[in-house]
């Protein structure tokens, strides 16, 4: 009777399968970084998806919220953060990058997936896809509406990226983001609308796959954005400030000069159509970039190339806010302008 019990309790914990004569392959070890967010936030309505209190649940709450996640990996959590993405620093990136470049070291440790809000999600994946090295795969989730919520897309979400971080069809693909049933590059993925839950899209490169349930479907093989950089932040403690100025009709040159005067070693032009600037602020670009000053002219329309610049240089496929990591990232492994602009026009 005893080992029936013993039996019994092993198939329900998925050791044993019935009819196999041997221990299922022990389950990939995923690690989940919490860094706060809607996906950990909570209202006393359950109605209420606008006005909620970000990160309030910690990451051993998530995990519990999602009994499921032990039949697909081994998981354990790191409490990195509990804020709102607004607050999301360099402290909080660093942190990031150093804790999962340690743990991907490890033979152990098949992937891992970040919990963050939605708001500067792109940013920080960018970040991270930047400057983690392993192959292994880092999947960034979020959830656009509050556990408490009726229909929370939370608990399915983390779901899939955790199944999505314990695939080997994840590796070689970069970071990733996993949010309402798409798998995306987190180098083009961007943050579209403002409360829809298909709010992360990629306009001009599209998804690299899709979730049936929880599995995870790709449409290519295994590959990464061309041209790529990566840069080694252990031992970084900070970065030079880079600011984003917002173009305009009638535009004058007042926030370039404040930013500046405000410490800002490098700019990023959120300007209109391909990185268009008025002829005042162009002149002054120009001036900025004789002294070897990097101003990187992206574009404000939400997708397209901005093509190379005389005056500043071009952002290519980067939105103003992905310019900005990239910017910060090159400036604090070099100040040479040549070398700046390598990264973005190559």
């Amino acid at each position: 009777m005893n080992l029936q019990k013993t039996l019994l309790a092993a198939f329900a914990a998925g050791i044993f399968t019935i009819g196999a004569g041997h221990a299922q392959e022990p389950k990939p070890a995923v690690v989940v970084y919490a860094t706060g967010g809607t996906i950990a936030g909570a209202s006393k309505s359950n109605t209420d998806t606008t006005t909620y209190k970000a990160a309030s649940l910690g990451v051993q709450a998530l995990l519990e919220a999602v009994p499921e996640l032990a039949q697909v990996a081994k998981v354990s959590g790191e409490q990195i953060a509990n804020v709102g993405s607004n607050a999301i620093d360099q402290a909080i990136l660093l942190r990031l990058a150093h804790a999962i470049n340690i743990r991907l070291a490890e033979p152990s440790v098949h992937g891992a997936v970040v919990t963050h809000g939605t708001d500067t999600l792109e940013e920080t994946a960018f970040f991270l896809d930047l400057t983690t090295a392993s192959p292994k795969p880092v999947v960034v989730v979020g959830s656009m509406r509050p556990a408490t919520a009726i229909s929370a897309d939370g608990p399915m979400n983390l779901l899939q990226a955790v199944t999505l971080a314990a695939s080997k069809d994840a590796e070689n693909r970069g970071v990733l983001i996993a949010l309402n049933d798409r798998i995306g590059s987190a180098y083009y993925t961007t943050k579209t609308n403002t409360t829809a839950v298909d709010t992360f899209r990629a306009t001009e490169q599209g998804y690299l796959g899709m979730f049936i349930g929880t599995v995870p479907k790709f449409y290519y093989s295994a590959a990464t954005p061309v041209h790529k950089p990566h840069f080694n932040v252990e031992g970084v403690n900070s970065f030079p400030k880079v600011s984003i100025v917002y173009m305009h009709e009638d535009q004058d040159n007042e926030q370039i000069e404040a930013a500046i005067r405000a410490g800002a070693k490098g700019i990023v032009i959120a300007g209109t159509g391909n990185g268009s600037v008025p002829p005042d602020v162009k002149k002054r670009i120009l001036e900025l970039t004789e002294q070897g000053f990097p101003v990187v002219r992206s574009t404000r329309t939400g997708s397209g190339f901005a093509t190379k610049k005389m005056e500043g240089i071009g952002s290519g496929a980067l939105n103003p806010q992905k310019s900005r990591i990239l910017l910060m990232l090159a400036l604090s492994q070099s100040s040479d302008l040549p070398t700046i602009r390598r990264y973005f026009e190559e």
